[in-house]
């Protein structure tokens, strides 16, 4: 059989002579056993350590790539090529380390190459772990299949030294880049709505309504997105290994519909804290949380979070949508993570419409600061409700997101130092079960370790953004933006 050899990365070559080596190689990024989409970005990795060099034999069917010398870094073309003859079964990698003069042969492991294919793009925010200051951050997007990594929203060329603003919430329906959104506070505060070209800044502040909207989900294919309205503060701990809490004292759930600018509350129990809608596919059903919160008549109601907040547990409910009177009926319970002494946050249905992830943390809403949030999966035909042992780590899983042909999940972690969020990807299969998430690939193996910044709200789309920032820039500074009409009903 005729072997097609490509040789990488300083022409290097396997060691003639080594000690065996009955364990894993200790490499960094782990992509050891790991399943990955056939149209991925090539998997570089580096010792994790002390190392003079590090040489990696990888092999697919006919095709076989050496590469190393400070890192494993297949090109492009090699990638390809290994991908295509592992599609559906894997790649083999054998590693080689070498200290001074001695050669060490790990034990192989595979790179399992899935015929499920990935969304070509994903977007989020890119933000320093800071607590106050955050004007310098970004909505950016990025190629899977490749490295290219591109700003949407530059937050930088709004703001100026004494009038700060935050960007935040991008959101699309159905993956669509022609159709997105994404919120500004303070200084040209508003929310930005693009659809189909036409790009619109909205004024959602109300007197009807709790606080302009945040947290949104577009409806599979309607003109309307339903929001959660927030009266968020943030506290610092002192004796508390999450740092910070970030917490509604306040928040309710309204539906804006975009052709018509018209907003209406649907749900405003001040006694109950709702919060991160999600749209089931169908388009027929809206997920949400809700926390039950009782408040003394004479005490101020942040006070009172901040006193009781290991209090405050959030469940997991839903409401029926008619779509042809466009309206909803009441709520009901779906998983009652209170009765576990816990809270559950950011309901994401797969697109199947059959499982159900969220975050579950001890308390509170904003999990992304909580060491102990773990993901878990609620399957809607049966009911039965587990952790995703398989994905999570020892740290904080918060945020998520379904692709499309719902057979990955992208979610951040903290996994790799415990400050900085990072988005891993997991092959999740037909029963629900996933795969060993992978962090996501970049040109050098080492760039999170010295990126130090954390990536936020993680989402799949089908193509880029082909909007500059300078025009969103623009359309921000423009005005205030268009006022909304409040109305007691959404009309047809």
């Amino acid at each position: 059989m005729m072997i097609l050899a490509l040789t990488g990365c300083r022409n290097a070559s396997v060691p003639e002579t080594f000690t065996k080596v009955d364990k894993a190689p200790k490499i960094y990024p782990d992509y050891t056993d790991v399943t990955v989409p056939i149209n991925i970005a090539p998997l570089t990795f580096e010792w994790d350590g002390a190392c003079d060099e590090i040489v990696a034999r990888l092999t697919a069917g006919n095709a076989e790539v050496v590469c190393g010398g400070d890192a494993v870094q297949p090109s492009m073309s090699e990638w390809h090529e290994l991908t295509a003859q592992a599609a559906g079964k894997a790649i083999n990698v054998e590693v080689y380390a070498r200290q001074g003069e001695e050669w060490k042969g790990y034990r192989p492991f595979s790179i399992n190459v899935s015929n499920d294919s990935i969304d070509p793009y994903i977007s989020y925010r890119l933000i320093s772990p800071s607590y106050v200051a955050y004007e310098e951050l970004t909505l950016s997007q990025r190629c899977l299949e490749n490295y290219d990594e591109e700003v949407m929203v530059d937050n930088m060329l709004c703001g100026t030294e004494t009038n700060g603003q935050c960007v935040n919430c991008h959101n699309y329906q159905q993956y669509n880049p022609e159709r997105m959104q994404f919120h500004a506070r303070q200084t040209h505060g508003g929310t930005v709505i693009c659809y189909d070209g036409k790009i619109r800044k909205i004024n959602m502040k109300n007197d009807s309504i709790l606080s302009a909207g945040v947290y949104p989900t577009w409806h599979p294919w309607l003109p309307i997105i339903v929001y959660s309205t927030n009266k968020t503060s943030q506290i610092f701990h002192t004796r508390n290994r999450n740092k910070i809490e970030v917490f509604d004292s306040g928040s309710d759930l309204i539906v804006y519909d975009v052709e018509k600018n018209e907003v209406t509350n649907i749900e405003n129990d001040p006694e109950e804290f709702e919060v991160f809608p999600f749209w089931a596919p169908d388009g027929k059903t809206v997920y949400y949380c809700s926390a039950h919160f009782e408040f003394p008549d004479t005490t101020d109601h942040g006070t009172q979070v901040i006193q009781r907040a290991k209090e405050v547990k959030y469940n997991i409910y839903k409401k029926s949508f008619d779509i042809d009177s466009r309206t909803f009926g009441p709520r009901e319970l779906v998983f009652a993570a209170d009765s576990l002494g816990k809270s559950a946050t950011l309901p994401r249905i797969s697109p199947d419409g059959r499982f159900l992830m969220f975050t579950l943390g001890n308390y509170g809403v904003f999990h992304i600061w909580h060491h102990e949030a773990d993901l878990w999966m609620l399957d809607l035909t049966d009911g039965s409700v587990r952790p995703m042992k398989e994905i999570n780590s020892p740290d904080t899983e918060s945020y998520h997101s379904w692709s499309s042909n719902g057979r990955w999940v992208i979610f951040s972690s903290r996994r790799d130092d415990g400050d900085f969020t990072r988005p891993f990807i997991a092959h999740i299969d037909k029963d629900g079960k996933g795969s060993k998430p992978f962090e996501l690939p970049q040109a050098a193996p080492d760039y999170h370790r010295q990126f130090m910044k954390s990536y936020n709200v993680p989402e799949f789309m089908k193509g880029r953004v082909n909007i500059k920032p300078q025009d969103f820039a623009n359309v921000l500074k423009a005005s205030d933006g268009e006022p909304v009409k409040y109305v007691e009903k959404l009309s047809k």
